[in-house]
């Protein structure tokens, strides 16, 4: 009762569309993962096929994009024709095929669209373009529509991005802060490959993110590093990563020369520096996710709207990190908010958040969504959100008193109370 209560308030004509739509197709190419999906209108998973290409650009340090393309070029087709087959169905079977257009590295985005024009002419289909890192912020609806109902808000952290927004349905979304140079992912990423973890075996085919989350877990001081606390001075939702990028390098750097290591080495306490560096990340999104919950939930604002219950969603491919879901959990849960995030194997890039938000887009506005104009769509290599309220969040400058980090000794713990 409560689902259909919740999903009849959100989208008016849900039943009856729930009723005639069958099955969205999603194609995603936005970076190096070639995902294809079919997704049903009650949120079943009917197929789904990822094609990686993280082991190729590990051995060259970062993403080449032409050659991300062609990796994409030559495996889509398959891809898309193992969707199908697993999924049982035939072309003829999907109302729709769902495509990211926007944003991503342009060159990818380029092979996704063209191969969805193609089917698109081919089988007489309908495209719906889908946003990116809106389908990272709906995604958990598709496991929890009855709890998770707009508006709701949405803390996104990946490689290419770091965000928040409140989100109160496909294309209407308002943000609140973003990073200001790196994302996290990226941050991890570059670290790890300068503190050397690849030299280890149990590292060499993992993302910076994995490989230090692991390693941290083997910490036997993890207050031996000290990080800086970005932005600290500034009241608003925006974060930065650089500051601990770079204090990280010089930490390691100095780390390498008092013990000697060599050129292909890693240093000796390196689970206690990937500790420290994974709590200090962890408390820079919880102090910027935390005053965007004050934010959101001051009456003047209303932000969570007539929801039932304020909720906030953790998403992207860093939502796969426990110790820093763990924190935004403990933050959320401080403020009597509910906390989700899609399952690990759809936190990352994947068809099936695509094909997803291709399902809200008809159960929102079939009629305005469908899109038979195939050459007028178009990629968008950046693309920001409906809304903004950035600079209503910086004027409303909130003190907050900030909520301990997970794992923090008493001894130090002290220092994350103060007020600012």
């Amino acid at each position: 009762m409560y689902a259909a209560t919740t999903s009849r308030r959100v989208f008016p004509h849900l039943c009856n569309l729930r009723h005639r739509i069958s099955y969205v197709a999603g194609i995603e190419t936005s970076c190096d993962d070639t995902g294809i999906a079919i997704v049903d209108s009650d949120g079943r998973v009917r197929a789904n096929v990822l094609e990686s290409q993280q082991e190729f650009h590990t051995r060259y340090g970062g993403i080449i994009p032409p050659r991300a393309q062609d990796l994409h070029r030559l495996r889509i087709k398959d891809a898309f024709e193992r969707c199908l087959q697993e999924a049982g169905l035939a072309m003829e079977d999907l109302t729709a095929i769902a495509v990211t257009t926007r944003p991503g590295l342009p060159l990818s985005l380029l092979i996704g669209l063209r191969f969805a024009r193609h089917l698109a002419r081919k089988y007489n289909k309908p495209l719906l373009p889908v946003h990116h890192m809106e389908a990272h912020a709906i995604q958990a609806r598709m496991e929890h529509i009855a709890d998770i109902e707009y508006p709701f808000l949405c803390l996104l952290i990946s490689g290419g991005h770091c965000q928040l927004a409140v989100v109160r349905g496909p294309g209407r979304l308002t943000l609140l802060g973003e990073t200001l140079d790196d994302a996290p992912g990226e941050a991890f990423d570059k670290i790890a490959r300068r503190l050397r973890l690849y030299v280890l075996p149990q590292y060499r085919l993992w993302n910076g993110g994995r490989a230090i989350e692991h390693a941290a877990k083997s910490a036997q001081d993890p207050l031996a590093y000290d990080f800086p606390l970005p932005l600290a001075q500034q009241r608003n939702c925006n974060f930065s990563f650089a500051g601990i990028k770079n204090n990280s390098f010089r930490a390691i750097r100095a780390r390498e020369l008092a013990e000697r290591t060599p050129p292909d080495g890693v240093i000796s306490n390196y689970a206690d520096f990937c500790a420290g560096l994974l709590q200090a990340v962890s408390r820079h999104l919880m102090h910027r996710t935390q005053r965007a919950l004050e934010y959101c939930l001051d009456p003047k604002n209303n932000s969570f709207g007539d929801a039932n219950h304020p909720t906030l969603v953790v998403s992207g491919g860093v939502a796969n990190n426990d110790a820093i879901f763990a924190n935004i959990e403990h933050v959320a849960k401080a403020y009597n908010c509910r906390c989700y995030r899609p399952s690990k194997k759809y936190c990352s890039d994947n068809g099936v958040m695509i094909a997803w938000h291709g399902i809200e887009q008809l159960l929102y506005d079939s009629a305005k969504n469908l899109r038979y104009d195939l050459d007028s769509i178009d990629i968008q290599g950046q693309a920001g959100f409906l809304n903004t309220s950035v600079e209503n969040v910086t004027s409303a400058a909130i003190k907050c008193k900030w909520v301990q980090p997970l794992g923090l000794v008493p001894s130090v713990a002290h220092t994350c109370h103060s007020n600012a």
